[in-house]
């Protein structure tokens, strides 16, 4: 392991940005929007949307499961979100879609995860990492639950050099995240058959919208109006209405649907032109 200093740097929550030193959180940003549906439903909800209550969330997440800290549990097994971008993956990996996933988690940058309880353990629990430097212990309990960290000397966040190292190790049905757009069009050229989940999009321009909608499987709408105007009406089917899911492809809008066949409770299936709003939407859209 280098010795770089322990700094973790996360948009979130309104895209915000957060900066977490040592298990403190060291600095947090001005959001870009004031509310968010699902911010509402935090284990510790930002209502609104503000420096202080992002801080006093992210510091719930420290406090709770370790969140950039050496004792972080990478394991769950509950589902956050009911189309979010783990779920949809840990589903995948437990139906046999999947045989391996391309993620990011503090504290090791670029993470292989194989196991539906691992990704969950990581992006159910966190998103938006932008930069994060190397915990030992974190690249440890994600090495004995059979993750690959295939840049444990750096942590770094290469989601296309992921995507290489998983392919190399022998896995064939890979899924990815991916917050780039050029991340993404570098995998569909280089790996045809990746399975490219857009996240964290709050803010994108219509031009990256329309590199998602043509590179992707999946994109997730979070509070992006040109998600919503770019990759929605192209959409073959979309998972929620508030924080709409679209599914680009045949291989995406099977997978959503074969989740909803083998959930329990109760869902809406119906027609609609897409994109479809729901009653309450993250405010503003941007």
């Amino acid at each position: 392991m280098t010795g770089n200093p322990d700094n973790h740097v996360i948009e979130a929550i309104g895209r915000c940005r957060i900066v977490v030193r040592d298990g403190v959180v060291f600095e947090v940003g001005p959001p870009l929007i004031r509310e968010c549906p699902l911010a509402r439903r935090f284990a510790r909800p930002v209502h609104p949307i503000t420096p202080e209550a992002v801080k006093e969330n992210i510091e719930h997440r420290i406090q709770s499961f370790g969140m950039c800290l050496a004792e972080r549990e990478v394991l769950s097994s509950g589902e956050y979100v009911g189309f979010g971008a783990s779920e949809l993956i840990s589903y995948g990996l437990s139906s046999g879609r999947f045989d391996a996933a391309v993620i990011a988690c503090e504290g090791a940058g670029t993470v292989i995860a194989s196991i539906p309880e691992l990704v969950q353990g990581i992006g159910g629990r966190m998103s938006g990492l932008i930069r994060t430097s190397p915990i030992p212990q974190v690249i440890a309990s994600i090495e004995l639950n059979r993750g690959i960290v295939p840049f444990r000397d750096t942590a770094a966040i290469d989601q296309p050099g992921g995507v290489r190292v998983a392919c190399t190790s022998g896995f064939v049905k890979v899924a990815v995240t991916v917050a780039i757009p050029d991340d993404a069009r570098e995998i569909r050229e280089a790996y045809p058959a990746a399975f490219i989940i857009a996240v964290h999009t709050t803010g994108i321009s219509a031009e990256e919208a329309a590199v998602y909608a043509s590179t992707c499987d999946i994109v997730t709408a979070c509070a992006s109006r040109a998600v919503r105007d770019v990759d929605g009406p192209r959409a073959l089917l979309q998972a929620g209405s508030s924080i709409p899911v679209f599914a680009m492809t045949p291989g995406a809008k099977n997978l959503i649907l074969d989740k909803v066949r083998e959930t329990g409770g109760q869902f809406l299936v119906t027609g609609a032109k897409l994109p479809f709003a729901g009653d309450t939407l993250p405010d503003p859209l941007v």
